[in-house]
């Protein structure tokens, strides 16, 4: 699984990776599954849109967004979102098994 993370009008501290990181540990039992995830984390004037991109193996791809002022929040809340989706397509993929 490929981690992209990028971070626009602000620099991104190391911390806030560190979070991300084990925030995706959330999705773990997945990993087989998943290809790429590409963060897009962008600060506007006084709030921050957080985006993620998720590609899987059998070739579907969905992007997640969230909104938020605080960007801790933003990004815990757009974790839950994407581990709610993985959950919900390898659902999908054992009941076609």
């Amino acid at each position: 699984m490929n981690i992209d993370i990028q971070a626009v009008h602000f620099d991104l501290k190391d911390e806030t990776r560190d979070y991300i990181e084990e925030q995706i540990a959330k999705i773990d039992f997945a990993s087989d599954l998943i290809v790429d995830l590409d963060f897009k984390l962008v600060r506007e004037s006084n709030r921050f849109e957080e985006e993620v991109k998720i590609h899987f193996r059998f070739g579907k791809s969905h992007v997640i967004k969230t909104k938020s002022f605080d960007l801790h929040e933003g990004l815990h809340e757009l974790i839950d979102k994407l581990a709610l989706k993985v959950k919900k397509e390898k659902g999908k993929i054992k009941e076609h098994k």
